[in-house]
């Protein structure tokens, strides 16, 4: 099953710096249901520890490795803003600076209940995405933003699918 969208994603560029917009994109960075979390929860799942198919395996893998894409998109895009693309966001109810630690990654491991995390995930990334391109006037950022979240909706079919075969 193809877990990524057909189509080439935008050139990686923006009108002007703005560490104000880095800043916002730091969260679907690596905030905790960013791309750098998804990476993470999603190789967790794919090893052979659920005594699951290959097939369920190699798309979670398969997902992963999207987000690593995306991951590495939207790195480039923070430096291109002047912000140095490091694992951490700004915690909005504090407004103080948190690095990505691995207790954002889901240990879950009954099969249907971390499925369910997965498209849970998938849909708070894809709300957050929409809020920031609602935020940032940058036709680029924005471009790329919406491609990404093509490919988080994508994400959600495949989980689904997985989830209709949940054993």
């Amino acid at each position: 099953m193809e877990c990524r969208v057909n189509k080439p994603y935008p050139t990686i560029m923006v009108e002007r710096e703005n560490i104000e917009y880095a800043k916002i994109l730091l969260e679907d960075y690596s905030g905790v249901t960013g791309e750098d979390t998804a990476i993470h929860q999603y190789i967790y799942q794919h090893f052979d520890k659920f005594n699951i198919d290959k097939s369920f395996s190699d798309t979670l893998k398969q997902i992963a490795m999207v987000e690593m894409k995306h991951l590495e998109l939207l790195g480039e895009t923070i430096k291109l803003l002047g912000l140095d693309p490091k694992f951490k966001f700004i915690d909005k109810p504090c407004y103080k600076i948190t690095y990505w630690n691995s207790s954002f990654v889901n240990y879950n491991t009954n099969i249907k209940e971390m499925l369910m995390s997965d498209i849970e995930i998938e849909k708070e990334a894809i709300e957050n995405y929409k809020y920031h391109i609602s935020i940032i006037n940058d036709k680029y950022i924005k471009n790329l933003l919406f491609r990404i979240i093509e490919d988080e909706e994508k994400h959600i079919e495949c989980f689904n699918y997985l989830l209709s075969k949940t054993y």
